[in-house]
């Protein structure tokens, strides 16, 4: 037998296999979808960060080339410079540059001399002539650029001073500086909710990570675009971007000048964090959701297939026993039970009474047929009887016969009239339906009764009795089923006779193991009780088994032939089933099943009926 072999198994994996299925593919899409949902709203966060921060530099450099322009137009300067005084010029310029709120404030002469530097002032260790942007605006052309400083960069807006329209005079340039720095990163982190890094010439320069990280940050600035960078225990999403000037100002960006690049970083670790209780919460939703679905799938499969198994097991027991008109239990009607099933044990209870139905009336054809076949056994049977009498009559018809003779003679006459009494009982009961009177019986001292009356007056062998004591009550024909156990009974005793003058030597017909007659009584599904009877007799030829039904076969000398044809009768007229199991020189086994209440269709005294 294989798992599969079985409808439960069948019904049970397919229905489970295919709830697993489908739970897992949606939990699996839905892992994925949640998945790809959060990995795609942390690119967008990522996206829009970088967005705020092109935005606020873009609106920072439009407004220090205001600023810048609004300063350089102012007369003090423009007279300050000219003087070409640095202490006249670095007064104003820091003045100007708190007001303007800059990092840097530096003016220049148009001989390229530094009239003022006024904060930032690290950021001035180049000559001027080299600081980016400076000769472009002595030129007369505005210049955004970056500078270097210590503290960060400085993205530096540098205007002309001029005067005098038209044809204006370039007295120097003004530069106004402000400055990527960690406290710039700062404010950035918290418009964006992401860590921010400036990097130039391919060194970080400020960021809101500590300085042991920038190691790693600079390995990312040759790659722009997303990236994914593990930082201590955490994972973050980078996203590469340069710090472009304004379109307006990028096609006078110095020559040369080099472009500062941002990094946004967003921990995927503390973003996705979520993920994680989530992918467990599923799982054991999951797991608790197969569960249950395997319990109803389990649920589901035996309720289709409990009545099928019932059917299946009254159709083994029907092959096991012979009883073709035994019953399954129909399932109870109920919301779940599955109409298929019932309505299939309703046609097989259909089918089992048809065939009890067939049975009988076969039954009575084959006596009927057997009736034909017994007539020759029948006058042979009643021919020798009444040549006895016929012979005892002639010599009763002589006069002065002695009494010793007319004694034996009459004896003679009442032994044959009993002979042929038995005989015409024998074939009445074999060939008209029996009329049982039926009542509650107690098997266990039935049986009992039986082998007392089997075994009385001869050399009883050892009977070894096995009578369970919870066996139910029946309602049966007491002395008909007595009479029947009787036969059965003294077949199984004639049976040890016949091997105990077969081989003297045994002495008995057991092997030493066990008893030599055994009667075992059991309790039987649906409220049946059987009843066996074991032997250690010389057993049945095989060639005979299938004849021993019949009612004009015998192989005990004197026999009539009409015992177990009468005792099928009796057992099968109550409801029963007899089986006979035999081996040669090994015993026989008869097994009889008796219901717990005989069928309506048995044949009752009106008195005696039982409800």
């Amino acid at each position: 037998m294989t798992l599969f072999s079985s409808l439960t198994n069948r019904i049970f994996f397919a229905t489970s296999a295919l709830a697993v299925l489908s739970i897992g593919v949606a939990i699996a899409i839905v892992n994925a979808r949640v998945t790809r949902e959060a990995e795609g709203e942390l690119q967008r966060g990522l996206e829009e960060a970088a967005r705020l921060v092109d935005q606020h530099h873009e609106t920072q450099v439009e407004s220090s080339l205001r600023m810048a322009r609004l300063v350089a137009d102012l007369p003090k300067l423009k007279a300050a410079v000219d003087l070409a005084h640095p202490p006249t010029v670095e007064p104003l310029a820091s003045d100007y540059r708190e007001q303007v709120g800059s990092a840097l404030m530096v003016v220049l002469h148009r001989s390229g001399r530094v009239l003022a530097r006024v904060g930032a002032a690290d950021s001035l260790s180049l000559p001027a002539d080299e600081l980016p942007g400076t000769r472009e605006a002595l030129a007369g052309r505005e210049t955004t650029a970056f500078w270097p400083s210590t503290k960060g960069i400085l993205e530096v807006v540098t205007v002309p001073i001029v005067i005098g329209q038209p044809g204006p005079e370039i007295l120097g340039a003004l530069s106004v500086g402000f400055a990527f720095d960690d406290r710039l990163a700062a404010r950035f982190k918290a418009l964006t909710d992401s860590d921010i890094a400036f990097a130039l010439d391919g060194r970080i320069q400020a960021a809101t990570l500590p300085r042991e990280d920038y190691g790693r940050l600079e390995g990312l600035l040759g790659s722009p675009g997303m990236a994914r960078l593990r930082v201590g225990n955490e994972e973050y999403l980078v996203l590469t971007r340069p710090l472009a000037p304004p379109a307006a100002l990028a096609a006078v960006r110095p020559a040369g000048s080099v472009v500062p690049v941002a990094l946004i970083l967003r921990s995927r670790t503390k973003r996705l964090s979520f993920i994680g209780p989530l992918h467990t919460l599923l799982a054991s939703t999951a797991l608790v959701a197969v569960a249950l679905a395997i319990l109803v799938s389990y649920g589901v499969a035996r309720t289709v297939t409990r009545p099928l198994r019932a059917i299946t097991a009254t159709m083994r027991e029907m092959a096991a026993t012979g009883d073709l008109t035994r019953k399954a239990p129909l399932p109870a009607a109920g919301r779940w039970q599955d109409e298929d099933a019932r309505l299939l044990a309703t046609n097989f209870a259909v089918m089992t009474d048809a065939i009890a139905r067939f049975q009988r009336e076969a039954g009575q054809r084959e006596r009927l047929a057997s009736l034909g076949r017994l007539s020759t056994v029948i006058a042979h049977e009643i021919r020798n009887p009444l040549m006895i009498i016929k012979t005892a009559i002639r010599t009763l018809r002589h006069d002065g016969i002695p009494d010793t003779e007319r004694q034996e003679a009459l004896r003679d006459i009442d032994g044959e009239v009993v002979r042929l009494n038995r005989l015409v009982d024998g074939v009445l009961d074999f060939a008209r339906p029996i009329q049982f009177e039926l009542a509650p019986v107690e098997v266990n001292p039935l049986c009992q009764a039986a082998v007392t009356s089997a075994m009385a007056g001869v050399a009883r062998p050892e009977v070894r009795m096995v009578l369970d004591p919870g066996l139910p009550r029946i309602m049966s024909d007491g002395e008909r089923l007595h009479g029947a156990l009787v036969n059965l009974l003294a077949n199984a005793r004639h049976a040890l006779e016949a091997r105990a003058a077969a081989s003297p030597g045994l002495g008995r017909a057991g092997d030493g193991d066990g008893a030599d007659l055994e009667v075992r009584t059991e309790p039987r599904p649906g409220g049946r009780v059987a009843i066996v009877i074991r032997d250690r007799g010389v057993g049945i030829e095989p060639e005979n088994l299938a004849r021993i039904w019949e009612p004009d076969f015998t192989t005990r000398r004197g026999g009539s032939g009409l015992g177990l044809a009468i005792v099928r009768n009796v057992v099968e007229g109550l409801g029963g089933s007899i089986a006979i199991e035999s081996r040669l020189a090994a015993g026989t086994e008869v097994r009889v099943e008796l219901p717990e209440r005989p069928p309506l269709s048995v044949t009752a005294r009106p008195s005696e009926r039982t409800a």
